[in-house]
């Protein structure tokens, strides 16, 4: 069957559960920090973090296979192709959920844009993959929600 790009959004309960990112930059550190906001105890790996967050760990080191041990969710996200790969096989090899932030294709499941506003959460993805709609899109759900508080 011809993947039609339609993706279930699914909203699971993942407190105290154990995420794994692999990478210190913008896309990592946004990640870390709305995973910790969930509750999940996050592990982020890399051997510089842009931005510190409170409640993460840090692993100032670069990835090495065996890693994702433990993990119930991981998030490649470095600046290195190689790396995000070797973490997308590593998940996929551990039945471990994976986001990886430079290849959709190697991708498990898709990080949305989460839009928060009183007791609503809603989570926002794309069909074909354009991040500025999404961004777009985001803003003024967000807007929507805060206004049903």
């Amino acid at each position: 069957m011809a993947d039609s790009g339609a993706r279930f959004p699914l909203f699971v309960d993942v407190a105290g559960k154990r995420a794994v990112i692999v990478g210190g930059g913008r896309v990592a550190v946004r990640r870390a920090a709305v995973l910790r906001r969930f509750g999940m105890e996050v592990t982020v790996i890399s051997p510089a973090l842009r931005e510190q967050i409170e409640g993460i760990v840090h692993l100032a080191r670069p990835y090495a296979p065996g890693d994702l041990a433990g993990a119930a969710l991981a998030v490649a996200a470095s600046d290195d192709r190689a790396v995000n790969a070797a973490v997308g096989a590593e998940a996929r090899t551990r039945h471990i959920p994976v986001s990886v932030a430079d290849c959709p294709e190697e991708c498990t499941f898709f990080f949305p844009a989460v839009c928060e506003g009183g007791e609503l959460i809603a989570g926002l993805i794309s069909r074909n993959g354009d991040h500025w709609a999404v961004a777009a899109a985001a803003k003024a759900v967000r807007k929507t929600l805060e206004g049903w508080k």
